[in-house]
């Protein structure tokens, strides 16, 4: 059985051309109908001829073309304009005449060349059908050949406002495909930003802890080891970032295995920062993006403690409530922690954007006592 479902989109696939010949025909069949004979345009109001072997020729000179109105629209006005006069002039009155206005609709949206000449040619060739018809005894007056006038204009400046609206529609799609990619560009910064500067910055420390423990293998080994382990974590995390390049791939690169909180603070007491961290409730099956949110804050948080207060007791707490999980991050004052967190301020600017993007409040500041709070507060359920 045939799908229904499938025929708008496997008749879009066939050429304009054959598409745009049903029209056509369906004029011609029309002009032929007995009793449509008599329904067709008479400009000139001329007495009407009998149909003769003339009228087949003159019924397909303004029909056919009409397959060919979207392809080449010039070629399709000049010939349906042509069969046009020749239908007046000879008076058969056919309904094919009515094919002129699909015809003018057509060039006015799809001619990409010459409009001004076309139009300027067209209102010169309708002037001289005028009088030839005038000549001919035609009784329509002035006022009758400026009326039909207005509506040839009229057929053609709706096809010109059909295809204002195509362009402005274009440049509307092609605004909102930059504005996408700019912010995609924009969010993998931010991922990438937020991964490298972690885990290079718990390397850093690592490694310049390192320099003073040759005395004591035992913990220069296992400083070496977190090292390579860090190391291994920001392949691994700059992989997966980056399979948002390839657009075959299904899965979400920004969202972060579950537990995977937890071995980023452990990470971080391997890099030599004292960190508590406490646990209340548990994410719930559907929090959009607010689980990534949350994960991004404390790992910023501890990434600033690891550049600032190394070694300074920093403190984690999250909470999953129904509505909303909270993530507070303090870190204790250190007689090196000044002017806030320093850097180029890129990472919690970031935060600060992500958490307004779910409808969140986020905060990070300087204590009086020279210690700093990160508290961020993100809704569940928003997409991610």
């Amino acid at each position: 059985m045939v799908d229904l479902r499938t025929i708008p989109g496997s008749w879009r696939q066939w050429p304009v051309t054959v598409r745009d010949l049903p029209l056509a025909l369906l004029f011609a069949l029309a002009s032929v109908v007995p009793g449509l004979r008599d329904q067709g345009t008479q400009l000139g109001d001329l007495p009407a001829r009998p149909f003769d072997a003339l009228t087949v020729a003159v019924v397909a000179l303004e029909c056919l073309p009409l397959a060919v109105r979207r392809r080449w629209p010039a070629l399709c006005l000049a010939l349906v304009s042509l069969g046009f006069v020749i239908d007046q002039l000879r008076a058969y009155h056919t309904v094919s005449g009515s094919a002129l206005a699909i015809a003018l609709m057509s060039a006015g949206v799809h001619l990409e060349r010459r409009r001004r000449t076309t139009m300027v040619l067209g209102s010169a060739a309708y002037v001289a059908l005028a009088v030839a018809l005038d000549r001919q005894g035609s009784t329509e007056g002035v006022t009758g050949f400026a009326s039909f006038y207005l509506v040839l204009v009229l057929a053609w400046g709706i096809g010109s406002w059909l295809r204002q609206a195509r362009v402005a529609e274009a440049e509307r799609r092609h605004h909102v495909a930059l504005t996408a990619r700019a912010a995609e560009r924009t969010r993998i910064a931010s991922e990438l930003h937020d991964i490298v500067t972690h885990h290079v910055t718990a390397m850093v420390v690592q490694a310049e802890a390192a320099r003073y423990l040759t005395a004591a293998p035992e913990r220069l080994d296992t400083t070496l080891t977190a090292i390579t382990d860090t190391g291994r974590r920001a392949i691994t995390d700059l992989r997966h970032l980056l399979d948002l390049l390839n657009p075959d791939h299904s899965a979400d690169p920004r969202t972060p295995p579950v537990g995977e909180l937890r071995a980023l603070v452990e990470q971080t007491r391997q890099a030599g920062q004292p960190v508590e961290f406490t646990e209340e409730g548990s994410p719930a099956d559907t929090t959009g993006g607010a689980e990534v949110v949350a994960y991004r804050v404390v790992q910023e948080a501890l990434t600033n403690a690891l550049k600032y207060a190394h070694g300074v007791r920093t403190i984690v707490h999250v909470h999953y409530g129904e509505r909303e999980t909270t993530v507070q991050v303090s870190t204790e004052s250190s007689g090196s922690y000044s002017g806030g967190p320093g850097g180029s301020g890129r990472g919690l600017a970031g935060l600060r954007e992500r958490v307004g993007v779910l409808g969140g409040e986020f905060s990070a500041e300087r204590r009086a006592d020279g210690g700093f709070d990160v508290s961020a507060r993100i809704p569940t359920g928003s997409p991610s």
